[in-house]
């Protein structure tokens, strides 16, 4: 299936603004944006908003509802409102603060993909308020469909909803998972929890009694094989797996490198650490990314380990998956298995991602080369341009969307 509609001769990315509509990999044409477009997952904020909630989020894939009311629980448990709208709200704020420091024009409008306000409200606001290109920015740094291509369905989605697909342009900003602005707050997180380890227990040996664990939403295994551009040449699991990895060799590096650890002969990582998964909703015949992570803690028992740093890596902010799958079950875990564990924070606020953000909107305002733009893994900089087939959902085939060269 081919996404062709909104395409018009000249064009090879709908909806696009000139300086994107060709399809380049990074895109070194300024373009004077009217607005940010802030694109949020979305939350319940009341225990009656929990169900509806989380009919939006597994819409047409057939979840029954005694699994929805299983899930529901998590969230009524904190009275039945997520974090992440709250986070958003801060984040906005942040962004609109260090817009207003650098002397920047640039309004911000927010939207949700599945729960109010929703993408085609803020695409509403937008048009009442006469911004016609707007810039993107998704909080979700990595590639995946969940975490990049449903997004720029969701645009498209939007300008059809709206009628305002013949009126608006909608670029997005690269996937930021190695943008030094979003990293920097985990390697500050790692830095400080092996420092409190080694406080607080007596002999701790860093290289074989502690374990960093850098944990992420599991995924099908289907959807991560198409995660990034085929061309690529990732491993079976894609490159959403491949930039967590890389991420996380720099946050080792650096926070072991602010300890003033040794680098072991031949290099690596003096402290042991692993890549693990969380969250997986789907039937046990669907095999997901794994380890999970209760599993990964369980293993670690039969060894030397004394302590356990959980990393929530794949996160921009205390989402309910790591209020609930990290702060309560994983921590139960290392509990009892006898560990001292402790959670690192999320970016959330922190300013060096908030700065980042700017940072990565402004690229696209004044069109910096590639080779200018800071990044910090082999992997980037990431394209402005999703390329063709990019992050394909498996199950569901392409739909149109936005900020993206056709399949």
């Amino acid at each position: 299936m081919t996404d062709t509609s909104g395409i018009t001769n000249g064009e090879l990315v709908r909806n696009a603004t000139p300086a994107a509509e060709r399809g380049p990999e990074h895109v070194s044409e300024p373009t004077d944006y009217d607005a940010i477009l802030l694109a949020g997952f979305g939350g319940p904020e009341g225990q009656d908003d929990v169900i509806p909630f989380l009919r939006n989020v597994t819409r047409g894939r057939g979840i029954p509802e005694e699994r929805l009311e299983e899930v529901a629980t998590h969230y009524r448990h904190f009275g039945g409102v997520s974090p992440i709208n709250e986070h958003n709200r801060e984040l906005k704020a942040a962004l609109e603060a260090e817009l207003e420091r650098r002397g920047i024009d640039l309004p911000v409008v927010w939207g949700n993909r599945n729960w109010d306000p929703y993408m085609a409200d803020a695409v509403r606001e937008a048009d009442r308020r006469g911004f016609r290109k707007l810039i993107a920015v998704a909080t979700s740094a990595y590639s995946s469909y969940s975490s990049c291509r449903q997004y720029r369905e969701d645009f498209a989605m939007a300008l059809d909803e709206t009628g305002l697909a013949d009126t608006m342009q909608i670029d997005k900003v690269r996937q930021f998972f190695d943008h030094p602005g979003f990293v920097q707050p985990f390697i500050d997180g790692v830095r400080d929890a092996l420092l409190k380890a080694r406080a607080e227990l007596d002999g701790l040996d860093l290289s074989s009694e502690i374990q960093v664990l850098f944990a992420t939403h599991s995924i099908p295994s289907t959807d991560a094989a198409k995660s990034g551009p085929q061309s690529r040449g990732f491993d079976e699991d894609g490159a959403y797996a491949a930039q967590h990895k890389a991420v996380a060799e720099v946050v080792m590096a650096a926070a072991e490198a602010a300890l003033e650890l040794e680098i072991p002969e031949g290099g690596g990582s003096t402290v042991p650490w692993q890549l693990v998964y969380q969250s997986r909703s789907g039937p046990p015949s669907m095999p997901w990314l794994e380890p999970d992570i209760n599993d990964a803690i369980d293993d670690l028992a039969s060894g030397p380990t004394r302590a356990v740093v959980i990393v929530p890596l794949g996160f921009v902010s205390d989402h309910m998956e790591v209020m609930w799958d990290l702060d309560n079950e994983a921590l139960e875990t290392s509990e009892k298995n006898g560990f001292w564990a402790v959670r690192t924070p999320t970016p959330g606020i922190d300013p060096n991602y908030v700065t980042g953000l700017v940072d990565l909107v402004l690229e696209r305002r004044d069109g910096v080369p590639a080779e200018d733009r800071p990044h910090v893994t082999d992997l980037g900089p990431w394209y402005d341009v999703c390329r063709p087939g990019c992050c394909e959902n498996v199950r569901l085939g392409f739909k149109p969307a936005l900020s993206g060269l056709v399949p």
